[in-house]
């Protein structure tokens, strides 16, 4: 029983991540001022790739 709700954290990280991912411009768009969106946007793809892999690595582990 512990060993699947594990596994179901670490997919709920690695949705998260992938979604940081995929909706990275519209997030930058919502929340940040015009002249910071493209730096904004490579931000959350690099922090949504990295909090992937750490949901990946707990449900790997």
């Amino acid at each position: 029983m512990k060993e699947i709700i594990i596994i179901l954290i670490g997919v709920l990280i690695s949705t998260v991540g992938v979604v940081m991912i995929y909706d990275a411009r519209a997030i930058a768009k919502d929340r940040f001022s015009s002249n910071e969106i493209n730096e904004t946007t490579k931000m959350l793809k690099i922090v949504g790739f990295i909090v992937a892999l750490i949901g990946a690595l707990i449900i790997y582990f």
